[in-house]
């Protein structure tokens, strides 16, 4: 069963929950990016502090665009969040943090910028929750499809049949046949969904 999950890329703390307000009636998750202007060019919200003040029945994403995020690991493990998901290119640190998250009971995925090959899953594959095949350059939100990263996420599903596999980046109607097609089963749609002039019957049609 594919899930969709609204990703959010927000300016600050207000946004971030006007944007879960939007989404919350029709999906069981909602992602946002933590983004630090140093592991991608532009710096978003990524505060996690912020987060114990958040009212919401929603299951959180935090997909941490963060260098070294070992250092604020556990900041975001004490957020309240579900499931961490952090770039292997962002760290050297892979096994800390898998066992640190781990460790506190959440969820944890691995992201892959499209440059990554996902042989750097295998040595990690039996701790993770979920890979993450990224499909647009980290960053900023709007970007076009990279369809030549749907090889990853085909070979991905041919050699892990049990592991969720997300897909972030360029997820609209037009492209989502195509990510579900070839293997993914989480879709995180940013534009899509909050650009859209009916939120609710874009996910029920990307759901769909």
């Amino acid at each position: 069963m594919v899930q969709v999950i609204p990703a959010i890329i927000a300016k600050d703390f207000e946004e971030l929950k006007e944007k879960i307000k939007k989404v919350e009636p029709y999906v069981d998750w909602v992602q946002f990016d933590a983004i630090d202007g140093k592991f991608a060019d532009n710096s978003v919200w990524n505060n996690p502090a912020d987060l114990k003040e958040l009212k919401t029945k929603l299951k959180l994403e935090a997909h941490l665009l963060i260098k070294n995020p070992e250092l604020v690991i556990d900041d975001w493990i004490s957020s309240g969040v579900a499931r961490i998901i952090f770039h292997y290119s962002s760290t050297e640190k892979h096994q800390e943090i898998i066992n640190k998250v781990k460790g506190a009971g959440l969820r944890v995925g691995l992201a892959l910028n499209p440059e990554i090959s996902i042989e750097v899953v295998d040595f990690f594959i039996k701790q993770l929750d979920s890979v993450m095949v990224m499909t647009v350059n980290p960053g900023w939100s709007g970007q076009e499809f990279l369809p030549e990263n749907l090889d990853k996420v085909r070979q991905l599903r041919e050699k892990y049949q049990e592991i969720d596999i997300e897909v972030d980046g360029g997820v609209n109607l037009g492209t989502a046949p195509k990510v579900v097609e070839a293997g993914a089963n989480i879709l995180a749609v940013g534009s899509a969904i909050f650009k859209s002039n009916n939120i609710k019957e874009t996910i029920w049609k990307l759901k769909n």
